[in-house]
């Protein structure tokens, strides 16, 4: 089980995110990130250990107003920095959460290193975050199609650099709720 929280809107969303972390840390406390879009470019924090780990290491100038975060119990792979989410494909372009389990990631991944795509960590979640990239075109409709090809059950939030005010969530047996604020939106995998 793990916690995911993703917010766009006009407000700041380190602050957003990290209330949300901290309410959702009973769902996972291995490690925990964030990810946060600016200016065209995705800035990603993510550390072993409780949510104060990741707090303390957080720069305050770190801004955005779009973003997603994720606390982790793990599940694929040790509770290592390189293991906490999100997760991101080697250009950095997308960045993913995800709460469940990729049936079919290692055949998923066996086809991302033909393709000359190696995956960094031990989890099952880094290899949406390559083919989502590696499908090109809107993060919607990768999303869409990459899902055809997916195995298991999940809760995610996916962002985009080249979409900088987009999340894209799906679920499929895992829980995720929408919140629709006046200016902004939130997703959470608990109220």
């Amino acid at each position: 089980m793990c916690g995911i929280i993703a917010y766009t809107g006009s407000k700041p969303a380190r602050e957003i995110l990290i209330d949300g972390l901290r309410r959702l840390e009973y769902r996972g406390y291995d490690s925990s990130g964030i990810a946060l879009t600016h200016r065209k470019r995705i800035k990603t924090f993510k550390a072993a250990g409780k949510l104060s780990v990741l707090e303390d290491q957080l720069p305050a100038t770190i801004d955005g107003v779009c973003g997603i975060g994720h606390t982790r119990w793990a599940t694929h792979g040790a509770p290592t920095d390189i293991n906490a989410h999100p997760h991101s494909d080697s250009k950095n372009r997308i960045a993913v959460v995800h709460n469940g389990i990729i049936e079919n990631a290692p055949a998923l991944k066996q086809k991302l290193e033909a393709l000359g795509i190696n995956c960094q960590s031990d989890t099952d979640t880094e290899v949406l975050a390559h083919l989502l990239a590696s499908h090109g075109g809107k993060l919607i409709d990768a999303m869409s199609e990459v899902l055809l090809g997916v195995q298991g059950t999940y809760g995610l939030a996916a962002i985009d650099k080249d979409d900088p005010g987009t999340i894209v969530v799906e679920r499929n047996g895992s829980p995720v709720i929408i919140g629709i604020g006046k200016n902004e939106m939130l997703a959470a995998s608990d109220m």
